[in-house]
C-alpha cells in the first residue's frame, strides 16, 4: 500500500503534463451577449446593436496561433451570424459566420464560435453579417499580436489605439434594408461615426451641440500604434491626424513598407495600422478627421466624422478649419496611385519566422482566371439588384458547406462563368469551383460610378495592379510581381480594375463579396468552393459537434438551451480539458478506494 502515498505526485504530474502539452496554443475565451441599446451617436435617439450593452463591442486582443472560443448569446429580434473578417480560419470554413457555411443562430439561442488565429497577426475586425445588422453596429476590432519569438520591424509603441470609422444613418437597419428592398437609394448618410461617438463641435452650424466625441488621450514624445478599420456602410473615408505623419506598417495582417501618409483614403472594409509620433506643440488638442470622399464635399461637409487627439499638457481646445483633405474630387488618380503605394515589406517576418517574402507569388503559374465585373443595380423580375459578372446571388435555405457534408443536390450550382455574361442577368445560386492548390488571377473590373471593396473569406491575396478602364490580356505587362501587399479587403475605382492572385490552399466554403453593405444585401457576391479530392481532417476540420441546421436539414437540429451564457458547446477547450478533469476524478476515487 506505500505505493499509494505516490499517488498524489503521480496526480500531479499527469495533470502537469497534460497542461504543458495545451500550453504551445492557449484558450482565449469571451461571453458575449448581443442585444440592442438605445443610443444617440448623432444625437437622435436610435436602436443600436450592441455587446454586452456595449457599442461598438470589446476589442478580441490575442497572439498568434491561440485558440478563440467566443459563446454569443443573440437577444436580437432576428437570427444572427458574426464574421471575423480577415480571419483566415485555417481548415475550419465552419466558423466562417456567413451563410454559405453557417445556418444563423435563431432569436433568444447562442451558438459558441471556436476557431485558432493559425499563423496571422495584424489588425481586423469582426461585424455582423446579416440582415444589414452592420448598419447598426455589433462590430468590433480584432488584434492579433505577434508571438515574442518572432521580431516585429518596428520598436515597442507606447501604446495602442483601436479607431473604428464609419457612414452611419439615423434610420434603424430595419427600415434601410427595407428602402433597399422596396428598389430605393439610401442617399447620404447622416454622418460618419468615430468609435461609435459623433463628432466634436468644430463648427457649430454643421455640428449640434452636446453630442458626444471621442478623446485619444496622449503623452508627448510618446510613439503609438493606431488601427484604424472602415465599418461603414459604403462611404471611403479619408482618415487624418492635423499635424501629425501616418506611418503605415501593416495592413490586414501584412508589414508594409513603411511610409509616411499625411492622410489616407480607406474604402470600406479595410483596416491600416500607423505609428504616430506626438512630436507636436501641445499648445492646443489636434483634430483626427474621417471624412467622406469623392462626393460633393458642399453637401457632405456635416457628415465628417472628428475627434480629439490631447496631449497631456495640452494648453487648449482644438479649434479653427479642419485639415485638409485631398482635392480630386473629379481626378481618383491621386487615391490610386496612393493604393498603389502600398507594398509589401518582404524582408519582414510575419507570424512565422521566415521573411514574408519567401513566397514568391510572382512566379507561381496561374491555373485559374475569373473576371468578375459589376455594374449599377439592374432590374431582374421587377426586383432592384446587383450583380457580378451579370448573376445576382441568392442566399439558398440550406448552407453551401452543410449540404456538401450532407449530400444535399440542388442547393448550388458550380457554374459561375470565367467571363461576364452577355445576355440579360439573372438570379442565382452560382458558385466558383476552386481547384485545391491552384493559383487564382480574378479581375475585378468596377463599371459602376461609386469605389466599391471586394473581400474574400479566408484568405489573403495579393494586389498585384490596378488601372482605369477595361481590363486586357495586356494589363498583365503592369502587374507588380515581387512586392504586391497581401491582405483581405481592396478598392475598386470607379471605371477601372484591380487584379488579385489567390493560391487556394484553404479547404471550404469561402465568401467573395462586395463590403459595400447595400450592394451585397441586393446580391453582389458568390462563393469559392474548394475541396481537397482526398478528404482529411489535415486540410479540413470535421463539422464541429455544435452545428446549427436549416433548410433541408433542419430535422438534424438538436435542442437548444435558451440563454445559456456558460455554453459547453466547445469541442476543443472541452475534450482536452474533460480529459483531464476524468484522469484526474478517476485516479483521486482508485487513491480513495485503495488508501
Amino acid at each position: 500500500m506505500a505505493l499509494f502515498r505516490f499517488f498524489p505526485l503521480f496526480l500531479l504530474c499527469i495533470s502537469s503534463f497534460l497542461c504543458f502539452c495545451f500550453a504551445d496554443d492557449p484558450f482565449v475565451f469571451y461571453d458575449w451577449e448581443v442585444s440592442y441599446i438605445t443610443a444617440a451617436p448623432l444625437g437622435v435617439k436610435q436602436q443600436v446593436i450592441a455587446i454586452n450593452s456595449k457599442f461598438p463591442g470589446p476589442i478580441v486582443n490575442v497572439t498568434t496561433n491561440n485558440n478563440v472560443v467566443v459563446n454569443v448569446l443573440n437577444s436580437l429580434d432576428e437570427d444572427l451570424l458574426i464574421t471575423w473578417d480577415g480571419i483566415q480560419h485555417r481548415r475550419n470554413s465552419w466558423q466562417d459566420g456567413v451563410l454559405g457555411t453557417n445556418c444563423p443562430i435563431p432569436v433568444d439561442y447562442n451558438w459558441t464560435y471556436q476557431f485558432q488565429v493559425k499563423d496571422q497577426i495584424g489588425s481586423f475586425f469582426y461585424f455582423p453579417s446579416l440582415h444589414f445588422q452592420r448598419a447598426a453596429g455589433g462590430y468590433g476590432g480584432i488584434i492579433i499580436n505577434n508571438r515574442p519569438i518572432i521580431p516585429v520591424p518596428f520598436g515597442t509603441p507606447d501604446g495602442d489605439f483601436t479607431i473604428l470609422i464609419g457612414d452611419w444613418y439615423t434610420q434603424n437597419h430595419t427600415d434601410l434594408r427595407k428602402a433597399l428592398d422596396a428598389s430605393k437609394d439610401l442617399g447620404m448618410p447622416d454622418g460618419v461615426l468615430i468609435n461609435g461617438k459623433g463628432p466634436y463641435r468644430y463648427n457649430t452650424t454643421l455640428v449640434p451641440d452636446g453630442i458626444d466625441f471621442e478623446t485619444f488621450n496622449v503623452q508627448p514624445g510618446k510613439t503609438y500604434r493606431i488601427r484604424v478599420h472602415n465599418v461603414g456602410i459604403s462611404t471611403t473615408l479619408n482618415f487624418r491626424i492635423q499635424n501629425h505623419n501616418l506611418l503605415l506598417v501593416e495592413t490586414e495582417g501584412s508589414y508594409t513598407v513603411q511610409q509616411n501618409y499625411t492622410s489616407l483614403d480607406i474604402a470600406v472594409g479595410q483596416s491600416y495600422s500607423f505609428l504616430v509620433t506626438m512630436d507636436q506643440n501641445a499648445s492646443t488638442d489636434y483634430y483626427v478627421v474621417a471624412s467622406a470622399r469623392f462626393v460633393n464635399e458642399s453637401l457632405w461637409k456635416r457628415v465628417t466624422g472628428v475627434a480629439i487627439l490631447h496631449y497631456s499638457n495640452s494648453k487648449g481646445k482644438a479649434s479653427g478649419p479642419l485639415p485638409d483633405p485631398p482635392n480630386d474630387f473629379y481626378d481618383k488618380t491621386f487615391s490610386m496611385n496612393q493604393a498603389r503605394s502600398i507594398r509589401w515589406n518582404v524582408s519582414a517576418s510575419g507570424a512565422r519566422p521566415n521573411p514574408q517574402g519567401s513566397f514568391r507569388y510572382g512566379s507561381i503559374n496561374v491555373t485559374d482566371i475569373y473576371v468578375l465585373k459589376n455594374k449599377p443595380p439592374v432590374t431582374i423580375d421587377g426586383k432592384r439588384r446587383t450583380t457580378l459578372s451579370g448573376i445576382s446571388y441568392v442566399n439558398p435555405s440550406t448552407p453551401i458547406r452543410l449540404a456538401d457534408q450532407y449530400n444535399v443536390k440542388g442547393v448550388y450550382k458550380l457554374d459561375f462563368p470565367n467571363e461576364p455574361l452577355t445576355g440579360a442577368p439573372r438570379m442565382s445560386t452560382s458558385v466558383i469551383n476552386g481547384t485545391y492548390r491552384g493559383f487564382m488571377e480574378i479581375i475585378l473590373q468596377n463599371n459602376h460610378t461609386t469605389v466599391q471593396s471586394y473581400h474574400m473569406d479566408g484568405y489573403a491575396f495579393f494586389v498585384v495592379g490596378m488601372d482605369f478602364g477595361e481590363w486586357t490580356e495586356n494589363s498583365r505587362g503592369t502587374y507588380n510581381k515581387w512586392d504586391g501587399i497581401a491582405r483581405s479587403t481592396i478598392q475598386v475605382y470607379p471605371g477601372a480594375w484591380t487584379a488579385i492572385l489567390v493560391s487556394l490552399d484553404n479547404v471550404g466554403v469561402w465568401n467573395l463579396r462586395t463590403e459595400n453593405l447595400d450592394s451585397w444585401h441586393l446580391g453582389q457576391e458568390t462563393y469559392v468552393r474548394i475541396v481537397n479530392p482526398e478528404a482529411n481532417n489535415k486540410t479540413e476540420l470535421p463539422i464541429p459537434d455544435n452545428a446549427l441546421y436549416c433548410g433541408e436539414l433542419q430535422s438534424l437540429q438538436k435542442p437548444q438551451q435558451r440563454h445559456h451564457k456558460k455554453n459547453a458547446a466547445s469541442s476543443i477547450t472541452g475534450g482536452r480539458w474533460n480529459l483531464l478533469y476524468t484522469l484526474q476524478m478517476t485516479l483521486l476515487s482508485a487513491f480513495l478506494i485503495f488508501h
